[in-house]
Protein backbone atom coordinates (compact mmCIF):
# COMPACT_ATOMS: atom_id res chain seq x y z
CA UNK A 1 0.00 0.00 0.00
CA UNK A 2 0.89 3.40 -1.28
CA UNK A 3 2.53 5.56 2.35
CA UNK A 4 0.11 8.65 2.28
CA UNK A 5 3.66 11.00 2.18
CA UNK A 6 4.28 8.95 -0.83
CA UNK A 7 0.98 9.52 -2.31
CA UNK A 8 2.07 13.18 -4.61
CA UNK A 9 5.29 11.35 -5.57
CA UNK A 10 3.50 7.80 -6.81
CA UNK A 11 0.79 10.52 -8.28
CA UNK A 12 3.39 11.91 -10.75
CA UNK A 13 4.85 8.17 -11.97
CA UNK A 14 1.16 7.43 -12.67
CA UNK A 15 0.50 10.50 -14.76
CA UNK A 16 4.25 10.21 -16.86
CA UNK A 17 3.23 6.33 -17.34
CA UNK A 18 -0.28 7.20 -18.79
CA UNK A 19 0.91 10.09 -20.99
CA UNK A 20 3.43 8.47 -22.55
CA UNK A 21 0.62 5.15 -23.02
CA UNK A 22 -2.11 7.86 -24.52
CA UNK A 23 0.81 9.07 -27.15
CA UNK A 24 1.44 12.37 -25.17
CA UNK A 25 4.82 13.43 -24.44
CA UNK A 26 5.15 14.17 -20.89
CA UNK A 27 8.20 16.28 -21.05
CA UNK A 28 9.76 18.96 -23.65
CA UNK A 29 12.56 18.37 -25.95
CA UNK A 30 15.77 19.88 -25.28
CA UNK A 31 15.34 21.79 -28.39
CA UNK A 32 12.20 23.11 -27.32
CA UNK A 33 13.27 24.14 -23.94
CA UNK A 34 16.11 25.93 -25.67
CA UNK A 35 13.79 28.06 -28.28
CA UNK A 36 11.83 28.64 -25.51
CA UNK A 37 14.66 30.57 -23.65
CA UNK A 38 15.63 32.23 -26.79
CA UNK A 39 12.60 34.14 -27.03
CA UNK A 40 12.65 37.89 -26.02
CA UNK A 41 10.48 39.78 -23.56
CA UNK A 42 7.97 41.97 -26.25
CA UNK A 43 9.00 45.77 -26.53
CA UNK A 44 6.18 47.59 -26.11
CA UNK A 45 6.06 51.37 -26.48
CA UNK A 46 7.43 53.16 -23.45
CA UNK A 47 4.38 54.96 -22.48
CA UNK A 48 0.66 54.01 -22.50
CA UNK A 49 -1.16 56.01 -25.16
CA UNK A 50 -4.83 57.12 -24.97
CA UNK A 51 -6.86 54.02 -27.09
CA UNK A 52 -6.93 55.56 -30.86
CA UNK A 53 -9.65 54.66 -33.68
CA UNK A 54 -8.53 52.26 -36.19
CA UNK A 55 -6.66 53.66 -39.52
CA UNK A 56 -8.50 52.57 -42.14
CA UNK A 57 -7.15 48.99 -44.14
CA UNK A 58 -4.45 48.95 -41.18
CA UNK A 59 -4.59 45.56 -40.42
CA UNK A 60 -1.26 44.93 -39.14
CA UNK A 61 -1.14 47.91 -37.51
CA UNK A 62 -0.52 47.15 -33.40
CA UNK A 63 -2.91 49.45 -31.50
CA UNK A 64 -2.01 50.38 -27.90
CA UNK A 65 -4.67 49.62 -25.68
CA UNK A 66 -2.60 49.49 -22.67
CA UNK A 67 -4.33 52.59 -20.50
CA UNK A 68 -7.77 50.30 -20.50
CA UNK A 69 -9.11 48.89 -17.11
CA UNK A 70 -8.31 45.58 -18.57
CA UNK A 71 -8.45 42.31 -16.13
CA UNK A 72 -8.23 38.45 -15.58
CA UNK A 73 -10.90 36.35 -14.31
CA UNK A 74 -9.32 32.92 -13.89
CA UNK A 75 -9.07 30.49 -11.29
CA UNK A 76 -7.23 31.56 -8.18
CA UNK A 77 -4.04 29.06 -9.17
CA UNK A 78 -4.06 29.53 -12.86
CA UNK A 79 -0.55 30.38 -14.18
CA UNK A 80 -1.16 30.63 -18.18
CA UNK A 81 -4.04 33.62 -18.60
CA UNK A 82 -4.88 33.53 -21.95
CA UNK A 83 -7.92 36.34 -21.62
CA UNK A 84 -8.44 39.72 -20.50
CA UNK A 85 -11.67 41.52 -20.57
CA UNK A 86 -13.04 45.13 -20.61
CA UNK A 87 -16.21 46.90 -21.23
CA UNK A 88 -17.84 50.66 -22.04
CA UNK A 89 -20.94 51.79 -22.34
CA UNK A 90 -21.93 53.19 -25.34
CA UNK A 91 -25.39 54.82 -24.80
CA UNK A 92 -29.16 53.67 -25.74
CA UNK A 93 -28.44 49.98 -24.38
CA UNK A 94 -25.55 49.20 -26.43
CA UNK A 95 -22.42 48.30 -24.72
CA UNK A 96 -19.03 47.35 -26.62
CA UNK A 97 -17.00 44.38 -25.07
CA UNK A 98 -13.63 43.82 -25.56
CA UNK A 99 -11.62 39.91 -25.11
CA UNK A 100 -7.87 40.29 -25.68
CA UNK A 101 -6.47 37.07 -26.30
CA UNK A 102 -2.50 36.08 -25.70
CA UNK A 103 -0.51 36.34 -29.03
CA UNK A 104 1.55 33.31 -28.35
CA UNK A 105 1.87 32.64 -32.37
CA UNK A 106 4.39 35.55 -32.47
CA UNK A 107 6.82 33.51 -30.09
CA UNK A 108 5.88 29.85 -31.47
CA UNK A 109 6.68 29.65 -35.57
CA UNK A 110 5.39 27.25 -37.57
CA UNK A 111 7.70 24.50 -37.48
CA UNK A 112 9.84 25.18 -34.81
CA UNK A 113 10.35 22.48 -31.87
CA UNK A 114 7.98 24.03 -29.96
CA UNK A 115 5.50 24.08 -32.07
CA UNK A 116 6.35 20.23 -33.09
CA UNK A 117 5.95 19.66 -29.47
CA UNK A 118 2.70 21.22 -29.12
CA UNK A 119 1.00 19.62 -31.77
CA UNK A 120 2.34 15.93 -30.61
CA UNK A 121 0.23 16.41 -27.19
CA UNK A 122 -2.62 19.51 -28.56
CA UNK A 123 -2.99 20.37 -25.11
CA UNK A 124 -2.33 21.02 -22.00
CA UNK A 125 -2.69 17.73 -19.50
CA UNK A 126 -4.30 19.16 -15.73
CA UNK A 127 -3.42 16.43 -13.22
CA UNK A 128 -3.55 16.66 -9.50
CA UNK A 129 0.15 16.03 -8.63
CA UNK A 130 1.01 18.67 -11.54
CA UNK A 131 0.31 20.30 -14.71
CA UNK A 132 1.79 19.09 -17.75
CA UNK A 133 1.58 22.80 -20.08
CA UNK A 134 1.35 22.29 -24.06
CA UNK A 135 4.73 25.09 -24.40
CA UNK A 136 7.16 25.64 -22.39
CA UNK A 137 6.44 27.45 -19.24
CA UNK A 138 8.92 30.26 -20.16
CA UNK A 139 6.38 31.22 -22.50
CA UNK A 140 2.80 29.81 -21.45
CA UNK A 141 3.18 31.35 -17.61
CA UNK A 142 5.47 34.33 -18.56
CA UNK A 143 6.29 35.65 -22.10
CA UNK A 144 2.87 34.38 -23.54
CA UNK A 145 0.97 34.93 -20.39
CA UNK A 146 -1.21 38.15 -19.98
CA UNK A 147 0.57 38.36 -16.45
CA UNK A 148 -0.53 41.14 -14.37
CA UNK A 149 1.22 45.04 -14.71
CA UNK A 150 2.86 43.66 -18.24
CA UNK A 151 2.97 44.74 -21.24
CA UNK A 152 1.67 42.12 -23.65
CA UNK A 153 1.04 41.17 -27.40
CA UNK A 154 -2.48 40.39 -28.20
CA UNK A 155 -5.21 39.89 -30.31
CA UNK A 156 -8.22 41.81 -29.65
CA UNK A 157 -12.25 41.09 -30.62
CA UNK A 158 -13.64 43.95 -30.34
CA UNK A 159 -18.15 43.58 -30.21
CA UNK A 160 -20.79 45.69 -29.86
CA UNK A 161 -23.80 44.46 -27.66
CA UNK A 162 -27.04 45.32 -27.74
CA UNK A 163 -29.97 45.74 -24.88
CA UNK A 164 -31.40 42.68 -26.25
CA UNK A 165 -28.01 40.62 -26.70
CA UNK A 166 -27.50 40.80 -30.17
CA UNK A 167 -23.80 41.25 -31.58
CA UNK A 168 -24.27 43.91 -34.50
CA UNK A 169 -20.54 44.80 -35.15
CA UNK A 170 -17.23 42.98 -34.55
CA UNK A 171 -13.48 43.99 -35.29
CA UNK A 172 -10.49 42.47 -34.36
CA UNK A 173 -7.49 43.67 -34.31
CA UNK A 174 -3.31 43.51 -32.65
CA UNK A 175 -2.82 45.59 -29.83
CA UNK A 176 -0.40 46.19 -27.27
CA UNK A 177 -2.80 45.51 -23.87
CA UNK A 178 -1.59 45.45 -19.99
CA UNK A 179 -4.01 43.06 -17.25
CA UNK A 180 -4.51 46.20 -14.41
CA UNK A 181 -5.82 42.78 -11.70
CA UNK A 182 -5.23 39.21 -11.93
CA UNK A 183 -8.83 38.16 -10.27
CA UNK A 184 -10.05 35.11 -9.12
CA UNK A 185 -13.64 33.52 -9.64
CA UNK A 186 -14.86 32.44 -6.57
CA UNK A 187 -13.74 36.29 -4.99
CA UNK A 188 -15.32 37.96 -7.73
CA UNK A 189 -18.73 35.76 -8.17
CA UNK A 190 -18.63 36.25 -4.31
CA UNK A 191 -18.60 40.36 -4.77
CA UNK A 192 -21.05 39.70 -7.82
CA UNK A 193 -23.68 37.85 -5.68
CA UNK A 194 -23.20 40.14 -2.50
CA UNK A 195 -22.00 37.52 -0.50
CA UNK A 196 -18.52 38.90 0.12
CA UNK A 197 -16.05 42.01 -0.87
CA UNK A 198 -14.42 43.05 -4.30
CA UNK A 199 -11.35 41.69 -4.19
CA UNK A 200 -8.16 43.83 -3.39
CA UNK A 201 -6.22 44.03 -6.97
CA UNK A 202 -9.43 45.40 -8.41
CA UNK A 203 -9.93 48.34 -5.82
CA UNK A 204 -6.80 48.81 -6.53
CA UNK A 205 -7.88 50.08 -9.85
CA UNK A 206 -10.07 53.11 -10.70
CA UNK A 207 -13.18 52.40 -11.80
CA UNK A 208 -12.82 48.58 -12.38
CA UNK A 209 -15.73 47.47 -9.63
CA UNK A 210 -18.25 49.95 -12.10
CA UNK A 211 -16.67 47.75 -15.42
CA UNK A 212 -17.13 44.43 -13.97
CA UNK A 213 -20.78 45.18 -12.89
CA UNK A 214 -21.16 46.12 -16.69
CA UNK A 215 -19.35 42.99 -17.77
CA UNK A 216 -21.82 41.13 -15.94
CA UNK A 217 -24.65 42.55 -17.18
CA UNK A 218 -23.99 42.47 -20.62
CA UNK A 219 -22.90 38.55 -20.05
CA UNK A 220 -26.28 38.32 -18.66
CA UNK A 221 -27.46 39.24 -22.10
CA UNK A 222 -25.67 37.13 -23.90
CA UNK A 223 -26.74 34.14 -22.27
CA UNK A 224 -30.15 34.87 -22.22
CA UNK A 225 -30.09 35.59 -25.81
CA UNK A 226 -28.18 32.54 -26.34
CA UNK A 227 -31.02 30.85 -24.07
CA UNK A 228 -33.94 31.83 -26.44
CA UNK A 229 -32.23 30.34 -29.39
CA UNK A 230 -32.00 27.32 -26.84
CA UNK A 231 -28.62 26.79 -25.95
CA UNK A 232 -28.86 24.41 -23.04
CA UNK A 233 -28.17 25.21 -19.60
CA UNK A 234 -26.14 22.77 -17.93
CA UNK A 235 -24.67 22.23 -14.14
CA UNK A 236 -21.42 20.42 -13.51
CA UNK A 237 -19.55 19.51 -10.59
CA UNK A 238 -15.88 19.41 -10.95
CA UNK A 239 -13.68 18.14 -8.34
CA UNK A 240 -9.78 18.85 -7.78
CA UNK A 241 -7.64 16.95 -5.37
CA UNK A 242 -6.28 18.18 -2.36
CA UNK A 243 -3.30 17.96 -0.44
CA UNK A 244 -1.35 18.20 3.25
CA UNK A 245 2.12 18.23 1.84
CA UNK A 246 2.09 14.90 -0.65
CA UNK A 247 -0.66 13.05 0.89
CA UNK A 248 -4.11 13.26 -0.74
CA UNK A 249 -6.56 14.89 2.07
CA UNK A 250 -9.81 15.18 0.16
CA UNK A 251 -11.78 15.70 -3.16
CA UNK A 252 -13.04 19.72 -3.37
CA UNK A 253 -16.27 20.75 -5.57
CA UNK A 254 -15.50 23.77 -7.41
CA UNK A 255 -18.82 25.36 -7.69
CA UNK A 256 -20.02 27.91 -10.77
CA UNK A 257 -20.59 31.33 -10.30
CA UNK A 258 -21.19 34.66 -11.62
CA UNK A 259 -17.52 35.08 -12.37
CA UNK A 260 -17.14 31.87 -14.24
CA UNK A 261 -20.30 32.18 -16.51
CA UNK A 262 -19.02 35.91 -17.14
CA UNK A 263 -15.84 34.46 -19.14
CA UNK A 264 -17.68 31.75 -20.52
CA UNK A 265 -19.99 34.25 -22.30
CA UNK A 266 -17.84 36.54 -23.34
CA UNK A 267 -15.78 33.64 -24.61
CA UNK A 268 -18.31 32.24 -26.23
CA UNK A 269 -19.40 35.47 -28.14
CA UNK A 270 -15.24 36.15 -28.85
CA UNK A 271 -15.44 32.32 -30.80
CA UNK A 272 -18.25 32.97 -32.28
CA UNK A 273 -17.40 36.32 -33.52
CA UNK A 274 -14.06 34.71 -35.02
CA UNK A 275 -15.49 31.95 -36.72
CA UNK A 276 -18.10 34.92 -38.54
CA UNK A 277 -14.62 36.98 -39.20
CA UNK A 278 -12.68 34.27 -40.99
CA UNK A 279 -15.64 33.27 -42.73
CA UNK A 280 -16.22 36.55 -44.27
CA UNK A 281 -12.59 36.53 -44.86
CA UNK A 282 -13.53 33.15 -47.12
CA UNK A 283 -11.10 31.95 -44.86
CA UNK A 284 -11.58 27.78 -43.73
CA UNK A 285 -12.60 27.88 -39.95
CA UNK A 286 -11.59 24.64 -37.67
CA UNK A 287 -14.55 24.77 -35.87
CA UNK A 288 -15.63 22.99 -32.44
CA UNK A 289 -18.99 20.71 -33.13
CA UNK A 290 -21.21 18.70 -31.23
CA UNK A 291 -22.89 17.09 -33.53
CA UNK A 292 -26.63 15.52 -32.83
CA UNK A 293 -27.17 13.78 -30.03
CA UNK A 294 -25.71 10.25 -29.37
CA UNK A 295 -28.42 8.78 -27.53
CA UNK A 296 -31.23 10.86 -27.43
CA UNK A 297 -34.00 8.42 -27.11
CA UNK A 298 -32.36 7.75 -24.18
CA UNK A 299 -32.21 11.34 -23.01
CA UNK A 300 -36.13 11.26 -23.94
CA UNK A 301 -36.70 8.24 -21.27
CA UNK A 302 -34.85 9.88 -18.71
CA UNK A 303 -36.78 13.11 -18.85
CA UNK A 304 -40.32 10.58 -19.33
CA UNK A 305 -39.07 9.62 -15.87
CA UNK A 306 -39.49 12.69 -14.70
CA UNK A 307 -42.46 13.81 -15.85
CA UNK A 308 -41.21 15.60 -18.93
CA UNK A 309 -42.10 14.64 -22.44
CA UNK A 310 -39.31 15.71 -25.19
CA UNK A 311 -39.70 15.18 -29.26
CA UNK A 312 -38.84 11.85 -30.82
CA UNK A 313 -36.35 13.35 -32.59
CA UNK A 314 -33.16 15.95 -31.52
CA UNK A 315 -35.06 18.95 -30.48
CA UNK A 316 -32.19 21.51 -28.56
CA UNK A 317 -34.78 24.23 -28.31
CA UNK A 318 -37.23 21.39 -26.27
CA UNK A 319 -34.53 19.76 -24.12
CA UNK A 320 -33.69 23.40 -23.01
CA UNK A 321 -36.93 24.11 -21.71
CA UNK A 322 -36.57 20.77 -19.94
CA UNK A 323 -33.38 21.44 -18.24
CA UNK A 324 -34.92 24.89 -17.08
CA UNK A 325 -37.90 23.65 -15.83
CA UNK A 326 -35.91 20.50 -14.00
CA UNK A 327 -33.09 23.37 -12.35
CA UNK A 328 -36.24 25.20 -10.86
CA UNK A 329 -37.94 22.25 -9.63
CA UNK A 330 -34.82 20.32 -7.93
CA UNK A 331 -32.23 22.49 -8.00
CA UNK A 332 -29.73 20.13 -5.68
CA UNK A 333 -29.93 17.62 -8.20
CA UNK A 334 -29.86 19.60 -11.09
CA UNK A 335 -25.77 18.68 -11.70
CA UNK A 336 -26.51 14.87 -11.74
CA UNK A 337 -29.40 15.21 -14.16
CA UNK A 338 -26.43 17.86 -15.68
CA UNK A 339 -24.27 15.33 -15.75
CA UNK A 340 -25.89 12.41 -17.63
CA UNK A 341 -27.41 15.16 -20.47
CA UNK A 342 -23.77 15.22 -21.23
CA UNK A 343 -22.97 12.32 -21.05
CA UNK A 344 -25.22 11.44 -24.06
CA UNK A 345 -25.13 14.42 -25.91
CA UNK A 346 -21.54 12.74 -26.71
CA UNK A 347 -18.04 13.88 -27.17
CA UNK A 348 -17.22 17.12 -28.89
CA UNK A 349 -14.78 17.46 -31.58
CA UNK A 350 -12.66 19.50 -34.22
CA UNK A 351 -13.83 20.03 -37.80
CA UNK A 352 -12.66 21.88 -40.87
CA UNK A 353 -15.23 23.49 -42.89
CA UNK A 354 -13.55 25.36 -45.91
CA UNK A 355 -15.28 28.89 -47.43
CA UNK A 356 -18.97 28.19 -48.32
CA UNK A 357 -19.51 24.71 -47.31
CA UNK A 358 -22.32 23.85 -45.23
CA UNK A 359 -20.72 23.34 -41.75
CA UNK A 360 -22.08 22.12 -38.45
CA UNK A 361 -23.29 23.70 -35.17
CA UNK A 362 -22.41 23.54 -31.73
CA UNK A 363 -25.83 21.52 -30.50
CA UNK A 364 -25.30 22.24 -27.23
CA UNK A 365 -24.30 26.20 -27.39
CA UNK A 366 -26.92 26.44 -29.87
CA UNK A 367 -24.36 28.39 -32.75
CA UNK A 368 -23.79 27.51 -35.81
CA UNK A 369 -20.47 29.90 -35.96
CA UNK A 370 -18.22 28.65 -33.42
CA UNK A 371 -14.40 27.85 -33.06
CA UNK A 372 -11.89 27.74 -30.20
CA UNK A 373 -9.78 30.61 -30.18
CA UNK A 374 -9.24 31.87 -26.95
CA UNK A 375 -6.72 29.69 -25.40
CA UNK A 376 -3.66 29.62 -27.47
CA UNK A 377 -1.05 29.00 -24.45
CA UNK A 378 -3.42 25.83 -23.57
CA UNK A 379 -4.99 24.21 -27.13
CA UNK A 380 -3.38 24.00 -30.20
CA UNK A 381 -6.97 24.08 -32.41
CA UNK A 382 -6.96 28.12 -31.09
CA UNK A 383 -3.15 28.76 -31.60
CA UNK A 384 -4.43 27.46 -35.22
CA UNK A 385 -6.73 29.90 -35.26
CA UNK A 386 -4.42 32.96 -34.21
CA UNK A 387 -2.56 32.31 -37.36
CA UNK A 388 -5.64 32.34 -39.46
CA UNK A 389 -6.99 35.17 -38.35
CA UNK A 390 -3.56 37.15 -38.59
CA UNK A 391 -3.43 36.31 -42.10
CA UNK A 392 -6.26 37.12 -42.99
CA UNK A 393 -5.76 40.81 -41.13
CA UNK A 394 -2.98 41.01 -43.14
CA UNK A 395 -4.91 40.65 -46.28
CA UNK A 396 -2.28 37.17 -46.90
CA UNK A 397 -3.27 33.34 -48.14
CA UNK A 398 -4.42 30.96 -45.44
CA UNK A 399 -1.20 29.77 -43.84
CA UNK A 400 -2.52 26.32 -43.94
CA UNK A 401 -3.27 24.01 -47.15
CA UNK A 402 -7.14 22.44 -46.43
CA UNK A 403 -5.99 18.93 -46.29
CA UNK A 404 -2.92 19.91 -43.32
CA UNK A 405 -6.02 21.57 -41.60
CA UNK A 406 -8.23 18.70 -41.56
CA UNK A 407 -5.47 16.42 -40.44
CA UNK A 408 -4.28 18.76 -37.79
CA UNK A 409 -8.22 19.07 -36.41
CA UNK A 410 -8.17 15.32 -36.53
CA UNK A 411 -5.15 14.90 -34.78
CA UNK A 412 -6.33 17.50 -31.77
CA UNK A 413 -9.71 15.42 -31.53
CA UNK A 414 -7.93 12.67 -30.97
CA UNK A 415 -5.22 14.05 -28.26
CA UNK A 416 -7.67 15.71 -26.26
CA UNK A 417 -9.79 12.70 -26.01
CA UNK A 418 -6.03 10.93 -24.81
CA UNK A 419 -5.67 13.98 -22.09
CA UNK A 420 -9.11 13.34 -21.34
CA UNK A 421 -8.11 10.13 -20.84
CA UNK A 422 -4.96 10.52 -18.54
CA UNK A 423 -6.94 13.31 -16.26
CA UNK A 424 -9.97 10.94 -15.55
CA UNK A 425 -7.40 8.14 -14.61
CA UNK A 426 -5.41 10.41 -12.64
CA UNK A 427 -8.66 12.17 -10.78
CA UNK A 428 -9.51 8.48 -9.96
CA UNK A 429 -5.79 7.51 -8.35
CA UNK A 430 -6.40 10.22 -6.49
CA UNK A 431 -9.65 9.33 -5.53
CA UNK A 432 -8.00 5.97 -4.93
CA UNK A 433 -5.73 7.41 -2.55
CA UNK A 434 -8.66 8.70 -0.47
CA UNK A 435 -10.64 5.64 -0.57
CA UNK A 436 -8.20 3.09 0.29
CA UNK A 437 -9.39 2.78 3.96
CA UNK A 438 -13.04 2.72 3.18
CA UNK A 439 -13.33 -0.65 0.76
CA UNK A 440 -16.66 -2.47 2.09
CA UNK A 441 -18.41 1.11 2.37
CA UNK A 442 -21.89 2.00 0.29
CA UNK A 443 -22.46 4.90 -1.23
CA UNK A 444 -25.54 6.32 -3.17
CA UNK A 445 -24.60 6.91 -6.85
CA UNK A 446 -25.83 8.17 -10.20
CA UNK A 447 -24.74 5.79 -13.51
CA UNK A 448 -22.84 7.86 -16.09
CA UNK A 449 -21.69 5.27 -18.27
CA UNK A 450 -23.07 2.40 -19.66
CA UNK A 451 -22.00 -0.47 -22.85
CA UNK A 452 -20.74 -3.09 -24.10
CA UNK A 453 -17.60 -1.86 -21.84
CA UNK A 454 -18.84 -1.97 -18.47
CA UNK A 455 -21.18 0.48 -16.55
CA UNK A 456 -19.99 3.42 -14.33
CA UNK A 457 -21.12 5.09 -11.56
CA UNK A 458 -20.02 8.48 -10.01
CA UNK A 459 -20.82 8.70 -5.97
CA UNK A 460 -22.11 11.56 -4.75
CA UNK A 461 -19.83 12.08 -1.48
CA UNK A 462 -16.76 12.23 -1.81
CA UNK A 463 -17.59 12.77 -6.11
CA UNK A 464 -15.66 9.98 -7.33
CA UNK A 465 -16.56 8.05 -10.47
CA UNK A 466 -15.53 4.17 -10.60
CA UNK A 467 -17.07 0.96 -12.76
CA UNK A 468 -19.71 -1.56 -11.43
CA UNK A 469 -17.86 -4.76 -11.71
CA UNK A 470 -20.73 -6.73 -10.10
CA UNK A 471 -24.58 -5.91 -10.33
CA UNK A 472 -24.43 -3.43 -13.34
CA UNK A 473 -26.80 -5.43 -15.70
CA UNK A 474 -29.70 -3.33 -16.51
CA UNK A 475 -28.23 -0.19 -15.08
CA UNK A 476 -28.24 3.20 -17.61
CA UNK A 477 -27.10 6.72 -17.76
CA UNK A 478 -28.98 8.63 -15.59
CA UNK A 479 -30.18 5.96 -12.86
CA UNK A 480 -29.73 6.18 -9.28
CA UNK A 481 -28.22 3.62 -7.70
CA UNK A 482 -26.38 2.37 -4.30
CA UNK A 483 -22.92 0.82 -4.57
CA UNK A 484 -20.30 -1.05 -2.15
CA UNK A 485 -16.43 -0.27 -2.68
CA UNK A 486 -14.85 -3.48 -2.83
CA UNK A 487 -11.55 -2.29 -4.42
CA UNK A 488 -9.23 0.30 -4.97
CA UNK A 489 -5.82 0.65 -7.30
CA UNK A 490 -3.82 4.11 -6.90
CA UNK A 491 -1.42 2.95 -10.11
CA UNK A 492 -3.79 1.97 -12.50
CA UNK A 493 -6.38 4.25 -11.36
CA UNK A 494 -8.91 1.52 -10.09
CA UNK A 495 -12.29 1.82 -8.16
CA UNK A 496 -14.36 -0.84 -8.35
CA UNK A 497 -17.86 -1.04 -6.80
CA UNK A 498 -20.66 -3.92 -6.58
CA UNK A 499 -24.36 -2.82 -6.98
CA UNK A 500 -25.49 -3.25 -2.90
CA UNK A 501 -28.45 -4.83 -2.28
Amino acid sequence: MTSRREERGVLLQVARKAMLKNGLEPDFPPKALAEAEAVKEPQAPQAPQAPQAPKAGAGEDVEDLRSMAWCSIDNDDSRDLDQLTVAQSLGNGDTKIMVAIADVSAAVPPGSAMDEHAIVNTTSVYTPPRNFPMLPERLSTDLTSLNPNEDRLAMVVDMRVDAAGAISATRVTRAWVRNQAKLGYPGVSAWLEGKGDLPAPAREVADLAENLRLQDQVAQRLKARRHEHGALELETIEVHATFDGDAVTGLAAEQRGRAKELIEDFMIAANGAIAGYLEAKRFPVVRRVVRSPERWPRIVDLARSLGAELPATPDVAALHDFLLARRAADPEHFPDLSLAVIKLLGKGEYDVAAPGQPVTGHFGLAVREYTHSTAPNRRYPDLITQRLLKAALAGSPPPYPLERLTELAARCTRQEDAAQKVERQLRKSAAACLLASRVGAEFDGLVTGAGPKGTWVRIFDPPVEGRVEQGGQGLDVGDRVRVKLLHTDVERGFIDFARAS
